[in-house]
């Protein structure tokens, strides 16, 4: 077959050079270093075909030996590849033939009877050998060229070749020399009967010499061809007609020269001057019905040819030159009114080569059931369908309906033989799948087609899990994706336009369409214990993202801005009330989470209502708190028997939700009743205190529904509250205090009031047990520091409210401020340097007298600066009066623990 190529190749060259260069020996030389190459192509092709051939058999043959017999093995190279086993002979049973590249090794005596025999081994498998880098393409074409120069039959090649360069060489010095006067006619009449007696031998030969036989005809079928083609081209002898009716015959006689003899590469050759004879005989006519009929009757040619030998270069050949052949001529020549007459063979040839695959995985071995020609099955219909768009310029229903045509073809197909060839059946039932979703956004706007396709793909994901399938589920997630794209295309387009109806509107559905799709697949996935949970919560996920992204747009678009807080609670509710429901049936982490941070972002809703100035427990946010609590119960129960995070992290959210929620309506009523600012302070704050009081002294009015184990998150909720507390102690420090309407009163203001509050509650928070065990070691400085900082506040507020002295930042350089903040720190410092000393605590007395030194330095840097007014002279006067004091009751610090001990 490679001498075949070889010889075609020279003739080509011989040609070539002769007619178009005028030079012979460079043309066949040339045509020699191609055949050759494309020889070498073919020679290495069928090695490998030939290795995967054995190694096949190689794997199989355990299978077919006798259980009792021993084996053998043998490495075949030296990458010590194992060889399959085979029974060793005995003396009893005569070892059967066995085809082996290899020499047999010598026959093993048998065992003496005396002697027990071990166990044989278990054959082993024969693997395929690692493959090696090997020698370089100038090395392999070199060995290829060795091979072909000594391998065969060596004399007819070297023959043919080196007589074909004799022959054109003398045919060339005749010529020079004017030997040849023979009309054209007569000279190529002599090489065409030269070829035909050359055809003849070749035939005869057929059975004797089949190399020979084969390389004879194919090179005088090229002589004729090529002889057809000069005559008509080059010396215009016959008319176009003639030729094209003398080129088919060759063809044809190619054709079945090749079946009869089984030769694969002469009907390469025919059917390559098959597809050949209509562009070289060409007269620029351009009837388009003639030239597809012929190249119809060539596909018939090679389906017939299919039915007889299973060729599938030959198909491929056919395939792509016919739809090459047919895309060249569309693009230079069609017309949309050309149509008509066009469809048919389009029609015909993809006809034609659906049924080849077809035919050919029906007449397979039951081993080879599983290979498809993937060429043909896939390319075959997309080339096909990209031709038909073409033809129809783009219209998109007929090509929604030929795409509906096609998905309806493969369907059957794939039902008739999804039994009797599994992997063929499947193929077309992808093929179904995929021409039917491709009619969907031809013939549907992009919102439909969203739709569809979201559906679509969860029922493939369904399909392919149930299945064990990869390839349904691939697709299925694919188009849940493709929906999103034409979702974000039908927006982008406009199509939400003159939708006036929340919910009930095509975007709405469309997009909870998808989501649907996607949180059934999470769902199928998640079931399945050996898939991939990975996937399921992306896909959860996904749903939930276009869920609650279709709930918050139709809120925009629909709901008036002073309804939306409580639109968006309510969409957290069933949220949280369907992710419940959820976790109830998959006792999934996922959806207890999204229950969990449902109940959780209800803190935030809460607070935009306050900062929409909108009353949470009036209107319609009383209906959307009534179903946040309903849902906000349903969800906690559903929660209360899980051992993770989500049960803490739920009943957490909704207590603060109803805090903040209480905090924002207290703080509205204030301004209701136009309270003075300490009193909006105060109310405000108070829901958090109380909330804070009932979780330390009276939990289990607020645990429920989750009582039981309300005690494993106490902890948690009591150091949120204590955070939020410590925020407010100090942001108050830099309020005025006003207590309109009523009077003014040291201490029993509300400002004040609320700080006290915090201070007692933090001082039992740091006594109770569920407090973090850092912050109750250091109890006692941490109150100190917070109620010298209350009383230094309180000093301060004093000052400005009794004292008529601005709240601003001249409020520390007055004199009132700094005699006060003496006063009083002196005071402070003299308590605790009493205390200490009467109760023996040493630490307590060290604060005091640390106070009191702060003082001194406050006298000597701050206050010596107004001794010349009654406030600085009271100042001085006052520490030193109470340092009198301490003189006389607390002179000395109290003795240390261990000395009181040691003494």
């Amino acid at each position: 077959m490679g001498f075949l190529i070889v010889v075609a190749a020279c003739i080509g060259g011989l040609f070539v050079g002769g007619v178009f260069g005028n030079n012979v020996g460079f043309g066949f030389f040339g045509g020699l270093a191609i055949g050759l190459a494309f020889a070498r192509l073919r020679a290495l092709a069928e090695r490998v075909d030939a290795l995967d051939r054995q190694l096949d058999a190689l794997q199989r043959m355990p299978a077919a030996l006798r259980p009792d017999a021993p084996p053998r093995a043998e490495s075949i190279n030296a990458a010590a590849s194992v060889r399959a086993p085979s029974p060793v002979p005995t003396a009893s049973a005569p070892v059967a033939p066995v085809v082996d590249p290899l020499p047999a090794p010598p026959p093993i005596a048998p065992a003496p009877a005396a002697r027990p025999t071990a166990p044989a081994p278990a054959p082993h498998v024969a693997t395929r050998p690692p493959r090696s880098s090997g020698p370089d393409p100038l090395q392999r074409f070199a060995s290829g060229l060795k091979r072909w120069f000594s391998e065969g039959n060596v004399p007819v090649k070297v023959g043919m070749l080196v007589l074909f360069a004799g022959v054109a060489a003398l045919l060339k010095y005749a010529a020079d020399e004017g030997w040849l006067s023979l009309p054209i006619e007569l000279r190529l009449a002599g090489v065409a009967l030269a070829a035909i007696a050359a055809l003849a031998f070749g035939w005869r030969e057929r059975a004797r010499r089949p190399s020979f036989g084969l390389a004879l005809q194919g090179g005088a079928i090229g002589v004729l061809l090529l002889t057809v083609f000069a005559a008509f081209r080059f010396y215009h002898l016959i008319p176009a007609g003639a030729a094209f009716a003398l080129m088919l015959v060759l063809v044809a006689g190619a054709g079945v020269l090749a079946v009869l003899q089984d030769a694969l590469a002469l009907a390469v050759l025919g059917l390559l001057a098959g597809f050949a004879a209509p562009i070289l005989i060409s007269t620029g006519s351009g009837d388009h019905v003639v030239l597809f009929s012929y190249y119809a009757l060539l596909n018939l040619a090679i389906f017939a040819i299919a039915w007889a030998r299973a060729w599938r270069v030959l198909n491929l050949l056919g395939f792509f030159s016919t739809y090459a052949i047919g895309t060249a001529w569309g693009v230079l020549r069609y017309e949309h009114a050309l149509f008509g007459s066009t469809e048919p063979f389009l029609l015909v040839f993809f006809a034609i080569y659906l049924a080849i695959p077809v035919l050919d995985g029906l007449r397979r071995e039951p081993a080879a059931r599983g290979v498809i020609d993937g060429t043909l099955v896939f390319g075959n219909p997309l080339v096909a369908f990209a031709l038909q768009a073409a033809l129809l310029d783009g219209e998109r229903m007929p090509l929604a309906w030929s795409a509906l045509g096609l998905a309806l073809v493969y369907a059957v197909l794939a039902a008739t033989l999804i039994k009797r060839r599994r992997v063929l059946g499947e193929s077309f039932a992808v093929l179904a799948v995929g021409f039917a979703t491709l009619a969907v956004p031809l013939a549907l706007s992009a919102r439909s087609t969203a739709s569809t396709f979201a559906l679509e793909g969860a029922a493939l994901v369904w399909l392919g899990l149930r299945e064990q399938r990869r390839l349904p589920r691939l697709g299925g997630l694919a188009l849940q994706a493709l929906a999103a794209f034409a979702f974000a295309f039908a927006l982008a387009d406009g199509a939400a336009a003159g939708e006036t109806t929340a919910i009930a509107n095509g975007t709405c559905i469309s997009a909870l369409l998808i989501a649907l799709a996607a949180f059934t697949s999470a769902w199928l996935y998640h079931r399945r214990e050996d898939a991939r949970r990975e996937l399921a919560v992306l896909l959860y996920l996904w749903g939930l993202a276009w869920w609650l992204g279709a709930g918050l747009r139709e809120i925009d678009r629909f709901v008036v801005a002073t309804r939306r807080p409580a639109a968006v609670l309510v969409l957290l509710a069933v949220t949280a009330a369907g992710a419940a429901l959820a976790t109830r049936r998959t006792r999934a982490f996922a959806p207890a989470l999204t229950t969990a941070l449902a109940l959780a972002a209800g803190v935030l809703v809460a607070l935009a209502f306050g900062d929409a100035n909108l009353r949470p427990f009036a209107g319609w946010g009383l209906a959307a708190f009534a179903t946040y609590a309903i849902a906000g119960v349903f969800a906690l129960v559903s929660l209360g028997e899980r051992r993770d995070l989500t049960p803490a992290l739920a009943q957490i959210g909704w207590l603060w939700t109803w805090t903040c929620a209480a905090t924002v309506a207290l703080s509205l009523l204030a301004l209701d009743l136009q309270l003075g600012a300490g009193w909006r302070i105060a109310l405000t704050a108070a829901p958090v205190l109380a909330a804070w009081a009932l979780a330390l002294l009276r939990p289990a009015w607020i645990a429920a529904p989750l009582a039981q184990r309300f005690a494993e998150w106490r902890a948690a909720l009591l150091l949120l509250q204590a955070i939020a507390a410590t925020c407010i102690l100090f942001a108050l420090f830099r309020q005025a205090g006003d207590s309109a309407s009523l009077p003014y009163l040291p201490v029993f203001n509300p400002v004040e009031l609320v700080q006290l509050g915090v201070l007692l509650l933090g001082a039992r928070w740091l006594a109770d047990a569920d407090s973090p065990r850092d912050l109750a070691a250091r109890r006692a400085p941490l109150l100190a520091a917070g109620g010298f900082l209350f009383v230094t506040a309180a000093t301060l507020r004093a000052t400005h409210q009794l004292g008529g002295i601005p709240w601003d930042e001249h409020l520390w350089s007055s004199n009132l401020a700094q005699t006060a903040l003496t006063v009083v720190w002196s005071a402070l410092g003299v308590l605790g340097w009493v205390l200490g000393s009467r109760r023996g605590q040493r630490a307590l007395w060290l604060a005091g007298a640390l106070l009191m030194g702060v003082v001194l330095a406050k006298l000597l840097l701050v206050d010596r600066t107004h001794l010349g007014n009654l406030f600085g002279i009271a100042s001085f006067i006052a520490y030193g009066l109470l340092c009198t004091v301490i003189g006389y009751f607390a002179p000395a610090p109290p003795r240390a623990a261990t000395e009181g001990a040691s003494t």
